[in-house]
């Protein structure tokens, strides 16, 4: 069966449970068959892991589409023309299937599953290793060395001497020299292969040794600080503080010790680029993250990752200022306001021609022939079903049975979207629950716009009840994530983007009521197909900056929805 690892652990040497996933030989792994979409940036991206099983499932059952939200996601893949549709927008995206490396094979019966620590209550003594390779041994001697950093860290010896005894000792050999903390050990080109195990563990050995006699050394000082002679209170705190000091510094000590004994040992490991990205370094070097893929294995090129910068340093009051062109700084949205006396009849006549004699096509909303009555099942429009009619922009045909059904299960608000090319018809609104709407100016400059100050924009929905607009009416919905700050650089385009934005977001179309793809959570707040820019200080999620294209993309995306320049001065008026 093919085997996935997964880890979690940080730089800070905080040690986390890791755990192995088995897939049958024939899924999607098993196989090399990895899904994926592609995303605004014409990139491709790999699909979860359970998601591509799915896909692959259903795609192998020749089945002509497969629809997602039975595990959590409101798409249909359409295995004929190979594309993803959103269920709520219609927004369509191409998906591809392309074959990678199969995951490893484990042959004989499948392992039980293993994980640690077992629990957080489990003592601090690591269990017999599942082999005595020298990356098994550094793992299990630097988890030992750790958790004996809150008993004083004077356990770190007695650890390693444990370890040292479940196994048979192989013939001494010649140890690696340790006396200096700055220079590294003999080099693993002078030792033979099969040494590279005795020469850590007598290594280790000494290490723990050197630890234990530089604690012992420090604690009778700082005992006597706190001597009965001295007065108790604060040179008790500072003693504490100092030992909690000395025991990090040991344990970090012993650790980095540990990492250059595996380099000379002659492992063989995974390079990892260093944090300026040139020459790679030994991944024992690259902290606990390094240690723990090297020691399982696994053929990947780490890269220390740069900080995540969400938000911008911090803006006092006065330094907030409004953005010049642009009236007021704050828009609020209520609930919708219902057109009242304009039957779907009277508002599909604005926007449609009657035709005569229809060509011999489908009609693509019920599929059936133009020539043919429409073949609509649900409730019956007033308006017969063999007539039909042309849209006056595009020139697209419909039943005019078909177009009145549209648009009662739509929103109703008196515009009308074509369903084949999208070209809207008077003024497209959305569903978007109430809240409000923050923008101002801040000094601070975006990557890539360091040449001008930052637009923030504060979005703020609260959880509320659904209205008739809404999937389901009368139901609670969730609002997970706000208030939500958004960033636009302040230079022309980005006050042209803002101004369209609050075009937007006063016809309620930046927000609505679905189904998020992100957890799978239904009847909460999520994104409406205007993406928005929520990382201030990199990009490393792909919703920041720098990103050249962003303003142009999301101009597209405004338009898409029937927002241009035209729709501001239609809102002036």
């Amino acid at each position: 069966m093919g085997r996935q690892y997964g880890y979690c652990t940080s730089e800070s040497g905080t040690i986390r449970p890791v755990r192995r996933s088995y897939y049958d030989p024939s899924s999607a792994p098993g196989k090399g068959v990895v899904w994926e979409w592609e995303n605004d940036n014409g990139t491709w991206t790999p699909y979860d892991m359970e998601v591509g099983i799915t896909i692959q499932h259903a795609y192998e059952k020749q089945h002509p589409w497969i629809d997602l939200t039975s595990i959590g996601f409101c798409y249909i893949i359409d295995f004929s023309n190979m594309g993803q549709i959103n269920r709520q927008t219609q927004r369509k995206r191409r998906v591809r299937r392309r074959l990678d490396m199969v995951y490893p094979l484990v042959t004989g019966t499948l392992p039980k599953s293993q994980s640690w620590p077992a629990s957080p209550g489990v003592a601090s003594t690591p269990p017999a290793p599942a082999c005595t390779c020298p990356q098994c041994l550094l793992v299990m001697s630097i988890k030992a060395a750790v958790s004996a950093g809150s008993n004083g860290g004077l356990g770190a010896a007695a650890s390693q001497q444990q370890l040292q005894t479940q196994q048979p000792q192989p013939p001494p050999r010649k140890a690696v020299s340790l006396s200096g903390s700055s220079r590294l050990p003999t080099p693993a080109s002078v030792l033979k292969p099969q040494d590279g195990t005795a020469t850590m563990r007598s290594s280790l050995k000494t290490l723990a040794s050197q630890v234990s006699r530089r604690q012992a050394a420090s604690t009778p000082a700082l005992t006597t600080a706190n001597s009965p002679a001295s007065p108790p209170g604060a040179n008790g705190k500072v003693t504490r503080a100092s030992l909690n000091t000395l025991n990090r510094t040991n344990l970090q000590r012993l650790a980095i010790a540990q990492s250059r004994v595996l380099i000379a040992s002659g492992v063989p490991t995974v390079p990892v680029k260093n944090l300026n990205g040139s020459s790679p370094v030994n991944p024992a070097l690259a902290g606990i993250t390094g240690i723990l893929m090297s020691a399982a294995g696994l053929p990947v090129c780490l890269t220390r990752p740069p900080k995540l910068v969400l938000h911008p340093p911090p803006v006092s009051k006065s330094e907030i200022k409004p953005i010049p062109g642009i009236s007021n700084t704050c828009r609020k949205t209520t609930k919708k306001q219902t057109k009242k006396g304009k039957t779907p009849e009277e508002v599909l006549k604005k926007y449609l021609q009657k035709v005569r004699h229809p060509p011999d096509e489908d009609c693509t909303i019920c599929m059936e022939r133009l020539s043919a009555p429409s073949g609509y099942k649900g409730p019956q429009p007033v308006i017969k079903p063999d007539l039909v009619g042309k849209l006056s922009k595009c020139g697209h045909m419909y039943h005019l049975h078909c177009l009145v059904a549209m648009y009662n299960n739509g929103n109703k608000d008196g515009s009308l979207q074509c369903p084949t090319c999208k070209t809207i018809y008077g003024v497209k609104t959305g569903t978007q629950p109430p809240g409000k709407m923050e923008y101002h100016l801040i000094p601070h400059s975006l990557p890539g716009h360091l040449d001008c100050k930052t637009i923030r924009i504060i979005y703020n929905i609260p959880p509320g009840m659904q209205g008739p607009e809404h999937p389901n009416p009368g139901k609670s919905f969730t609002a997970r994530g706000f208030p939500r700050h958004c960033y636009l650089p302040e230079s022309e385009k980005g006050r042209k983007v803002l101004k369209l934005l609050l075009v937007a977001w006063d016809r309620r179309l930046i927000f609505a009521i679905g189904t998020s793809s992100t957890t799978g959570e239904s009847d909460t707040v999520i994104w409406n197909e205007i993406h928005h820019k929520t990382e201030f200080g990199s990009n490393l999620t792909g919703h920041g900056y720098p990103d050249p294209n962003y303003l142009d993309n999301v101009l597209t995306e405004l338009a898409a929805q029937g927002i241009t320049e035209e729709s501001v001065a239609q809102e002036k008026d």
